[in-house]
């Protein structure tokens, strides 16, 4: 084997130890998120694939689909609540739980989860390059409705600017830092993966579910990084302050109304200017042909040959010029 075929078999083998990952069930229209999150990933001009888990009730129409714009459909076996946690619907147990699969590809070094309401507007495949051993996820915000039963909540504080409400001394040690379980860093392994489906026997359900069990799980070794990795919309109204929409990278589309693909305005919030534009550069991401994976491809080879096809030109040109004279 030549030193250049070695350089690309060790440049192939590197390739295939990192990965983008999301999570796919049932045969809604999550499948379009799916679709616009490969696609942003192409613009984004990622390094990497993106891998869907799905659960066997994903039909097979949206499996190739999914193909069809690059992505590598791993199904995933559902994962079911202990015969004593009844207090959620089992539905919603299994969809958010089943996540937990993810942590057995182990064919890949490090992974990168984003739900499919998420949309990357900017290359992040240098998170590949944060320090092994680590959860990494942006912190969350405590201000929506969603958190009206924490403390939290009820006295005002949050993460995002702790300084406005201090945590009261009479209630013990502050709350430890939380993230949003849209996006993470995280390395797969089989010995976490089995240490999280035994602790989950023994863990109730909560209304967070996999969030809640998560932050929970990795508290010890988690890192927070900047909101512009996951920009969870409700930020725009409640932390303007910490938000620089021009430079966000990855926009979370989690706010009641939100989702693109079923965008109306008519929800709180959603007729704000912002909102607006963002769920527009979700659509000319989506609805753009170039970004499909056939076409894509197609106009890759075309750059990469370029400079073979120039090349092949000047030679011609040097050779029309040096021909002998028939004279």
């Amino acid at each position: 084997m030549s030193p250049q075929a070695a350089m690309i078999d060790e440049s192939n083998l590197d390739m295939k130890k990192r990965a983008y990952v999301t999570f796919l069930a049932g045969n809604g229209d999550y499948v379009k998120g799916v679709v616009g999150l490969a696609k942003g990933l192409r613009k984004a001009k990622s390094a990497y694939p993106l891998v869907v888990a799905c659960l066997p009730d994903v039909p097979q129409e949206h499996r190739q689909i999914l193909e069809s714009q690059g992505c590598i459909v791993r199904q995933i076996e559902p994962v079911y609540p202990p015969e004593n946690q009844t207090q959620f619907a089992m539905a919603y147990y299994v969809i958010n739980y089943s996540k937990l699969r993810i942590w057995e590809f182990v064919e890949y070094e490090k992974m990168i989860y984003l739900d499919g309401d998420i949309q990357v507007f900017g290359n992040i495949d240098h998170l590949f390059e944060l320090e092994k051993g680590y959860f990494y996820a942006v912190k969350d915000c405590f201000c929506e409705l969603t958190w009206s039963q924490s403390p939290q909540y009820q006295i005002g504080y949050c993460q995002q600017c702790p300084e406005k409400v201090q945590w009261p001394e009479e209630m013990g040690s502050p709350p430890p830092l939380y993230f949003n379980a849209g996006m993470f860093v995280y390395e797969p392994n089989l010995m976490t993966y089995f240490d999280l489906l035994e602790t989950l026997k023994v863990t109730a359900p909560t209304s967070f579910a996999e969030q809640d069990f998560l932050n929970n799980f990795f508290r010890d070794i988690y890192k927070p990084i900047q909101s512009t990795y996951n920009l969870v919309l409700a930020m725009l109204w409640r932390h303007p302050e910490n938000v620089d929409v021009e430079n966000v990278k990855v926009v979370h589309y989690c706010a009641a109304g939100s989702k693109p693909w079923r965008y109306t305005g008519k929800e709180e919030n959603m007729d704000r200017e912002d909102i607006k534009m963002l769920v527009k550069m979700w659509w000319d991401i989506y609805d753009d042909e170039s970004l499909d994976y056939k076409n894509s491809v197609l106009v890759n080879n075309q750059e990469k040959l370029a400079p073979l096809i120039a090349s092949l030109a000047d030679d011609e040109v040097v050779t029309q010029r040096s021909a002998p004279s028939a004279a």
